[in-house]
């Protein structure tokens, strides 16, 4: 036997520590090679590190919720000496590829294999999996990109930016290797399958083990929720995956049979607002007044750590603060008309299994000003003393989710129907809840939509998100006091606040695009037919 130490491989991007948030094996526990076996959260992402041997841990080096460097060594395992010679080879190949290059890559055994097999340095290939984990695909393209010749299954690789600063809750299996149009089909048509198979995989059945984000389990243990009992059609390494939106789901169902076995019924809550996008909310209501309190919020005297993700948003928040002089122009359109014409095509959209809200409304509307003021599409070059204008419509939806602020952005918004922007956006907030977004499909925004009035807001000074050089806040939509034709009627209206990148834009643009987006929303079948 051989005691094999595990270290905090180096995941890519620049990350030089991560913290270790749960521990997934336990001393005397056997393990299988690629068995996950901490889940790790940097400043990009939260990702499971896989063991690179079989056999017994026999210890533990570091503790949940302390700051590790990478190359520290936090778990050992007991091996089998008299391992197969394909096992032998790996440790060897392994070995001597580390003290060549100086750099480990972050690969599965199995993915290792199959780059020996196809003659590929897996140290050599950039990863595009979580953390920048190489994947069968990643290894496949570069033994094309080697041979000129394609190998079996290989889909087109995904796109990535290195030197983007990404806020990512983990991307999903289904996505590694695919472009994000391809991931973004494949997910839908997976979703369908699942749909369709409910109830024939891990659903009803209790597990013996399951896989969660720490913020799943918080949430979980909060429901009271036993993890191995949710349903799941998803796996990462062939274990069941459960995601936050699982359990809320789970929790809800659990409830209502309670609520329903007790004869206890529960009033419907009318839509008061155009898209949610926060996280998950209690809600109490009392005479018509609705107080709301977020779930796991912080007690008073509570001292909680500021890294990982936290801390990589409050760093581009400063980093926007600092390098953009904000300016914020504010309005109010009278959306009455909309509020009628969603009421209209809601039966049509339903019969396509679409929820329509009004988000996908505002969007639309968003692209085509924006196609007007080709200046508030745009990033400003500093180094080249150039403002770089957008030939593309790309927005994002800033999405408040139990890992932090994420942004899932649509791409091609301009060239997009109504439903097909409402099916899309759906789609990526649920999916940037749930954890499963990839960071491909957080990346190349051109302008941001945040929605304040699902909290209850009115009016808001957002933070640029830089590059970019503009954000549209929606506050509220309800009825409120107007006068048409000299008489005080009661109307529907939004109120807008746009901040721009002063260096960018000038506040009578912000105000003239404010203007247009205000003139479709007003009149919302001009957006059905341009």
């Amino acid at each position: 036997m051989t005691v094999e130490t595990f270290h905090l491989p180096d995941v890519g991007e620049g990350v030089a520590e991560g913290e270790l948030l749960r521990w997934l094996v336990e001393p005397g526990e056997e393990i299988t090679e690629d068995q996950p076996l901490a889940e790790v959260e940097t400043d990009k992402a939260v990702v499971d590190l896989p063991s690179p041997y079989a056999g017994t841990v026999t210890e533990l080096h570091a503790a949940e919720g302390e700051m590790v460097p990478v190359g520290t060594g936090i778990v050992s395992v007991e091996v089998d000496d008299v391992g197969d010679a394909d096992a032998e080879a790996d440790t060897g190949n392994e070995r001597a590829a580390e003290d060549a290059s100086g750099r480990r890559a972050f690969a599965a055994p199995s993915t290792r294999r199959l780059a020996r097999d196809l003659g590929v340095d897996v140290d050599r290939v950039a990863g595009s999996g979580p953390g920048g984990r190489v994947t069968d695909a990643d290894v496949r393209a570069a033994a094309e990109a080697d041979t000129g010749e394609a190998t079996e299954a290989r889909p087109e690789p995904r796109s990535l930016d290195p030197d983007a600063t990404v806020v990512s809750a983990g991307g999903g299996r289904e996505a590694a290797g695919r472009t994000r149009r391809e991931s973004a089909a494949a997910v839908e048509a997976a979703s369908e399958a699942v749909e369709r198979e409910r109830g024939q995989g891990f659903e009803g059945t209790a597990r013996d083990r399951t896989l969660a984000a720490p913020a799943t389990r918080q949430l979980a243990d909060e429901h009271g929720v036993d993890l191995d009992t949710v349903p799941t059609d998803r796996e990462r390494d062939g274990v069941p995956f459960v995601t936050a939106a699982m359990v809320r789901e789970y929790a809800a169902a659990e409830s209502a049979e309670t609520e329903e076995s007790a004869g206890s019924t529960r009033p419907d809550r009318p839509d008061a607002t155009a898209e949610t996008t926060t996280a998950e909310t209690t809600t109490a209501e009392t005479n018509g007044d609705v107080t709301t309190a977020t779930e796991g919020a912080p007690k008073p005297g509570d001292r909680l750590p500021y890294r990982g993700i936290r801390r990589s948003i409050g760093e581009r928040m400063e980093q926007s603060k600092e390098a953009v002089p904000h300016a914020t122009h504010t309005d109010e359109v009278d959306v009455t008309a909309l509020v009628e014409t969603k009421a209209d095509l809601e039966p049509y959209a339903a019969e396509r299994g679409i929820d329509l809200t009004y988000m996908p409304f505002v969007m639309r509307a968003v692209a085509r000003a924006l196609a007007s003021f080709p200046r508030v599409n745009a990033e400003l070059d500093a180094d080249a003393g150039e403002i770089v204008c957008h030939d593309e419509c790309n927005l994002g939806v800033a999405t408040a989710t139990d890992a932090g602020l994420l942004v899932p952005v649509v791409e091609d918004v301009g060239d997009r129907s109504l439903l097909d922007l409402a099916e899309a956006t759906a789609e990526k907030v649920t999916r940037a809840r749930d954890g499963s977004i990839t960071r491909a499909e957080m990346q190349g925004g051109t302008f941001t939509i945040t929605n304040i009035g699902v909290i209850g807001g009115e009016y808001a000074t957002p933070i640029v998100n830089y590059p970019e050089v503009a954000i549209l806040a929606l506050g509220r939509i309800e009825q409120r006091p107007r006068v048409v034709d000299g008489e005080v009627v009661p109307r529907y209206t939004l109120p807008l606040s746009l901040s721009v990148d002063h260096r960018v834009v000038d506040g009578a643009v912000a105000a003239r695009f404010t203007n247009r987006v205000m003139e479709l929303l007003a009149r919302p079948a001009r957006l059905l037919v341009e």
